[in-house]
């Protein structure tokens, strides 16, 4: 009788060894990917296949969603340590209840990242969009641009060279809150855009923000306007630009 208690125990033991292992601080995130009626990416699956994949690497927890009811239970909500919104585009809720729900989490001092289309979410709620950083706008043909690091310490961008060439969409977006460290930058000189004098003209002169974060009324708050492309989602690079996203949102 002794023996099987040990034995127990011990099971009982390494299970939850095993557990914290996989899940070392308990943290979980909650992927979102709702678009509204519009425009919605193909690249949808690899994004989460790939953030699921990063998560579980460090040892967070996932959930997955595209149902806005998810934002239903605010204390449901409130378990999660982060928000991602992967590729969402235009309307994010379907009613107040999930827009007010959604507020009071980033302002409980919860975590939120925004990949790509995701600034192209709730275009029309000036809450939002100074929360995420900017409003898309609009995008030249997607092609090969030179990407300039102005931070190269943070965690997102510390593996990247000085300059990076990539090919994506070039996001052009307004409203920027002044409050946003730029992390990444477009070379304009290295886009090709017809329209380039009508928006963003010479804003930023040969530059136009691309990745940046801001602590926005206690949330930590990392866009990154990257990621059009499925076979993005396996580049190198581009993941460890993800993976540091979401450590530096996830750092207490």
């Amino acid at each position: 009788m002794k023996k099987l208690v040990v034995l127990i125990i011990t099971i009982m033991t390494m299970t939850a060894v095993n557990t914290n292992a996989q899940n070392p601080d308990g943290k979980s995130i909650l992927i979102y990917t709702r678009n509204g009626e519009g425009y919605v990416h193909d690249n949808i699956e690899a994004s989460v296949k790939a953030l699921n994949e990063i998560c579980e690497e460090m040892g967070v927890a996932t959930e997955h969603s595209d149902d806005p009811s998810v934002f239903e239970n605010r204390r449901r909500l409130m378990e999660f340590d982060g928000i991602i919104f992967s590729n969402s585009n235009n309307k994010a809720f379907l009613t107040q209840e999930q827009r007010d729900n959604f507020q009071a989490y980033i302002r409980s001092g919860k975590a939120f990242m925004g990949v790509h289309s995701a600034n192209a979410s709730e275009r029309d709620w000036p809450w939002f969009r100074q929360m995420i950083g900017g409003r898309f706008v609009r995008h030249p043909e997607l092609q090969e641009f030179d990407i300039n690091v102005i931070d190269p310490g943070h965690l997102s961008t510390k593996h990247l060279p000085a300059i990076w060439k990539w090919e994506d969409e070039c996001y052009y977006s307004d409203y920027l809150n002044p409050a946003i460290h730029v992390l990444l930058v477009a070379d304009l000189a290295t886009v090709e855009d017809d329209q380039k004098s009508e928006y963003p003209g010479y804003v930023f002169g040969e530059q136009f923000p691309l990745a940046w974060y801001h602590t926005f009324e206690g949330s930590k708050v990392f866009f990154t306007a990257l990621g059009h492309k499925i076979e993005y989602y396996n580049d190198a690079n581009f993941r460890k630009h993800l993976e540091g996203g979401i450590r530096w949102m996830l750092e207490e």
